[in-house]
């Protein structure tokens, strides 16, 4: 009987810091669905509108969206980004923004600088459409002035 091949997976990147999942058999099993993390909710403004950019721009927060179990991208899903930056706190509706995934499942959004709230820098990010189940993520960049923050989906059916 052949071993199962192992694999590690990334699902959530900030900077150069990453939360890496350990080695699981990748034919088992695929990929699991990334789960809602605490906080990731915080200040969350249901519909937020699809822009270009939020604010005056400078920081870029990327991401792609996977669907769990075989690991297809998904194109166009709605993909909900908010942060307390240099110019608004995240409670304020112009602090908050959408955007869509393109063809390889990758979302890329300009926004003013993150500042630390409640001591960190950090930004949330939502999956809040009807095709899959909801997610709220709450990455933490490693260090206030990284200019980049990336934050990757692994979606379940809902």
């Amino acid at each position: 009987m052949k071993k199962p091949i192992l694999t590690r997976r990334t699902l959530i990147t900030a900077g150069s810091a990453s939360l890496v999942l350990p080695a699981v058999p990748a034919i088992a099993q695929g990929l699991a669905p990334t789960p809602t993390m605490r906080g990731g909710s915080n200040n969350y403004l249901p519909n937020a509108p699809i822009v270009e950019r939020i604010g005056a721009g400078g920081f870029w927060m990327t991401g792609t969206v996977r669907r769990a179990g075989d690991g297809v991208p998904l194109a166009g899903q709605r993909i909900q980004i908010w942060a307390h930056t240099v110019e608004g706190h995240e409670r304020e509706p112009q602090s908050h923004g959408a955007t869509l995934t393109n063809e390889k499942g990758e979302f890329r959004l300009e926004m003013p600088q993150i500042v630390p709230a409640f001591g960190q820098p950090h930004a949330h990010l939502a999956y809040d459409s009807d095709e899959f189940e909801t997610v709220f993520l709450r990455p933490i960049m490693p260090s206030a002035s990284d200019k980049t923050l990336s934050a990757d989906f692994v979606l379940k059916p809902a």
